[in-house]
Protein backbone atom coordinates (compact mmCIF):
# COMPACT_ATOMS: atom_id res chain seq x y z
CA UNK A 1 0.00 0.00 0.00
CA UNK A 2 2.85 2.40 0.90
CA UNK A 3 3.89 1.42 -2.61
CA UNK A 4 1.27 2.31 -4.41
CA UNK A 5 0.63 5.76 -2.58
CA UNK A 6 4.03 6.57 -3.55
CA UNK A 7 3.01 5.91 -7.02
CA UNK A 8 -0.26 7.99 -6.55
CA UNK A 9 1.90 11.11 -5.55
CA UNK A 10 4.68 10.84 -8.38
CA UNK A 11 1.90 10.44 -10.91
CA UNK A 12 0.68 13.32 -9.45
CA UNK A 13 3.15 15.50 -9.75
CA UNK A 14 3.74 14.19 -13.54
CA UNK A 15 1.06 14.40 -14.92
CA UNK A 16 -1.90 17.03 -14.78
CA UNK A 17 -4.64 15.21 -16.12
CA UNK A 18 -5.46 11.21 -17.11
CA UNK A 19 -7.79 10.53 -19.30
CA UNK A 20 -9.11 6.99 -19.94
CA UNK A 21 -10.50 5.78 -23.70
CA UNK A 22 -14.23 4.30 -22.34
CA UNK A 23 -14.08 1.35 -25.44
CA UNK A 24 -10.75 0.14 -24.38
CA UNK A 25 -11.37 -0.05 -20.46
CA UNK A 26 -14.10 -1.82 -21.52
CA UNK A 27 -12.47 -4.19 -24.31
CA UNK A 28 -9.89 -5.00 -21.64
CA UNK A 29 -12.80 -5.62 -18.49
CA UNK A 30 -14.17 -8.03 -20.73
CA UNK A 31 -10.98 -9.42 -21.37
CA UNK A 32 -10.75 -10.08 -17.87
CA UNK A 33 -13.62 -11.70 -17.50
CA UNK A 34 -12.43 -14.57 -19.95
CA UNK A 35 -12.56 -17.37 -17.23
CA UNK A 36 -9.51 -19.45 -16.51
CA UNK A 37 -7.24 -17.68 -19.21
CA UNK A 38 -3.88 -15.05 -18.63
CA UNK A 39 -4.40 -11.89 -20.08
CA UNK A 40 -0.74 -10.50 -21.56
CA UNK A 41 -1.03 -7.02 -22.13
CA UNK A 42 0.85 -6.06 -25.41
CA UNK A 43 1.56 -2.18 -25.49
CA UNK A 44 3.64 0.39 -27.33
CA UNK A 45 6.79 1.97 -24.86
CA UNK A 46 6.96 5.89 -25.39
CA UNK A 47 8.13 6.58 -21.98
CA UNK A 48 9.87 4.73 -19.13
CA UNK A 49 6.92 5.77 -17.00
CA UNK A 50 4.56 3.47 -19.34
CA UNK A 51 5.00 0.21 -16.66
CA UNK A 52 4.04 2.41 -13.57
CA UNK A 53 1.83 4.71 -15.10
CA UNK A 54 -0.31 1.54 -16.70
CA UNK A 55 0.49 -0.85 -13.80
CA UNK A 56 -1.40 2.04 -11.63
CA UNK A 57 -4.46 2.78 -14.18
CA UNK A 58 -5.03 -1.13 -14.54
CA UNK A 59 -4.92 -1.42 -10.58
CA UNK A 60 -7.20 1.93 -10.25
CA UNK A 61 -10.01 0.19 -12.13
CA UNK A 62 -10.18 -2.96 -10.48
CA UNK A 63 -8.65 -4.47 -12.52
CA UNK A 64 -5.26 -5.96 -10.77
CA UNK A 65 -1.53 -5.01 -10.88
CA UNK A 66 0.09 -7.43 -13.81
CA UNK A 67 3.54 -7.89 -13.70
CA UNK A 68 5.87 -5.65 -15.92
CA UNK A 69 8.44 -7.06 -18.07
CA UNK A 70 11.99 -4.93 -18.37
CA UNK A 71 13.85 -5.40 -21.11
CA UNK A 72 17.20 -3.78 -21.58
CA UNK A 73 17.42 -0.31 -19.89
CA UNK A 74 20.18 -0.03 -17.39
CA UNK A 75 18.85 0.95 -14.17
CA UNK A 76 20.21 1.81 -10.67
CA UNK A 77 19.95 -0.78 -7.89
CA UNK A 78 17.67 1.13 -6.01
CA UNK A 79 15.23 1.55 -8.36
CA UNK A 80 15.57 -1.75 -10.07
CA UNK A 81 14.84 -2.85 -6.37
CA UNK A 82 11.71 -0.50 -6.33
CA UNK A 83 10.60 -1.64 -9.58
CA UNK A 84 11.00 -5.70 -8.61
CA UNK A 85 8.51 -4.10 -5.94
CA UNK A 86 5.90 -3.47 -7.91
CA UNK A 87 5.84 -6.44 -10.15
CA UNK A 88 8.39 -5.76 -12.41
CA UNK A 89 10.18 -8.73 -13.68
CA UNK A 90 13.82 -8.64 -14.98
CA UNK A 91 15.21 -10.12 -18.37
CA UNK A 92 18.70 -11.94 -16.86
CA UNK A 93 21.98 -9.39 -17.41
CA UNK A 94 23.41 -11.94 -19.93
CA UNK A 95 19.96 -12.47 -21.91
CA UNK A 96 19.90 -8.50 -22.08
CA UNK A 97 23.50 -8.25 -23.68
CA UNK A 98 22.90 -11.26 -26.06
CA UNK A 99 19.47 -12.06 -26.86
CA UNK A 100 19.58 -15.62 -27.79
CA UNK A 101 17.21 -18.42 -27.80
CA UNK A 102 19.94 -20.71 -27.57
CA UNK A 103 22.51 -20.96 -24.39
CA UNK A 104 20.54 -19.31 -22.67
CA UNK A 105 21.38 -21.37 -19.37
CA UNK A 106 20.25 -21.93 -15.66
CA UNK A 107 19.04 -18.14 -15.89
CA UNK A 108 16.79 -18.37 -19.06
CA UNK A 109 15.45 -21.44 -17.63
CA UNK A 110 14.92 -19.94 -14.32
CA UNK A 111 13.26 -16.98 -16.29
CA UNK A 112 10.89 -19.47 -18.13
CA UNK A 113 9.89 -21.23 -14.70
CA UNK A 114 8.71 -18.25 -13.31
CA UNK A 115 6.85 -16.81 -16.26
CA UNK A 116 4.95 -19.66 -17.06
CA UNK A 117 4.12 -19.63 -13.12
CA UNK A 118 2.68 -16.26 -13.38
CA UNK A 119 0.78 -17.29 -16.26
CA UNK A 120 -0.44 -20.28 -14.48
CA UNK A 121 -1.47 -18.20 -11.41
CA UNK A 122 -3.52 -16.27 -14.15
CA UNK A 123 -2.01 -13.21 -12.78
CA UNK A 124 -1.43 -10.53 -16.32
CA UNK A 125 1.69 -9.93 -17.71
CA UNK A 126 3.14 -6.71 -19.37
CA UNK A 127 4.82 -6.99 -22.24
CA UNK A 128 6.48 -3.67 -24.21
CA UNK A 129 6.60 -4.31 -27.96
CA UNK A 130 9.76 -2.03 -28.42
CA UNK A 131 11.97 0.18 -26.14
CA UNK A 132 11.57 4.00 -26.00
CA UNK A 133 12.81 5.96 -28.16
CA UNK A 134 13.14 3.53 -30.88
CA UNK A 135 9.84 2.61 -32.68
CA UNK A 136 8.13 0.51 -35.54
CA UNK A 137 10.35 -2.84 -34.78
CA UNK A 138 10.05 -5.63 -32.30
CA UNK A 139 12.76 -4.76 -29.50
CA UNK A 140 15.45 -7.85 -28.81
CA UNK A 141 13.66 -7.66 -25.23
CA UNK A 142 10.33 -8.36 -26.79
CA UNK A 143 10.82 -10.83 -28.73
CA UNK A 144 12.43 -12.79 -25.84
CA UNK A 145 9.58 -12.03 -23.39
CA UNK A 146 6.92 -13.16 -26.34
CA UNK A 147 9.18 -15.93 -27.34
CA UNK A 148 8.62 -17.06 -22.77
CA UNK A 149 5.32 -16.49 -23.56
CA UNK A 150 4.88 -18.96 -26.49
CA UNK A 151 7.24 -22.01 -25.21
CA UNK A 152 5.04 -21.43 -22.13
CA UNK A 153 1.66 -22.22 -24.20
CA UNK A 154 3.38 -24.57 -26.46
CA UNK A 155 4.87 -26.81 -23.99
CA UNK A 156 1.53 -27.36 -22.12
CA UNK A 157 2.72 -25.36 -18.92
CA UNK A 158 -0.40 -23.24 -19.53
CA UNK A 159 -3.21 -24.30 -21.89
CA UNK A 160 -3.62 -20.46 -23.25
CA UNK A 161 -3.55 -17.42 -22.95
CA UNK A 162 -5.20 -14.08 -24.27
CA UNK A 163 -3.18 -11.00 -25.80
CA UNK A 164 -4.74 -7.60 -25.09
CA UNK A 165 -3.49 -4.60 -26.64
CA UNK A 166 -3.41 -1.79 -24.40
CA UNK A 167 -1.83 1.77 -25.60
CA UNK A 168 -0.88 5.28 -23.83
CA UNK A 169 -0.55 8.64 -25.74
CA UNK A 170 0.95 11.62 -24.22
CA UNK A 171 0.11 15.18 -25.04
CA UNK A 172 4.08 15.86 -24.21
CA UNK A 173 5.83 12.83 -23.40
CA UNK A 174 7.34 12.59 -19.57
Amino acid sequence: RLCHWALLKLLNHLFLSVQLHRGQLEMVRRATRTPDVPLVFLSTHKSQLDGLLLSFLLFSQGLGVPRVTVGGQVYSPRLRALLARLGGIFLPWRTEQTPSDQDEGLPGAVLAAYVEEVLRSRQPLLIFLEEPPVALRLSAPARHWLATVYRAVRDGGVPDVLLVPVGIAYDVIP
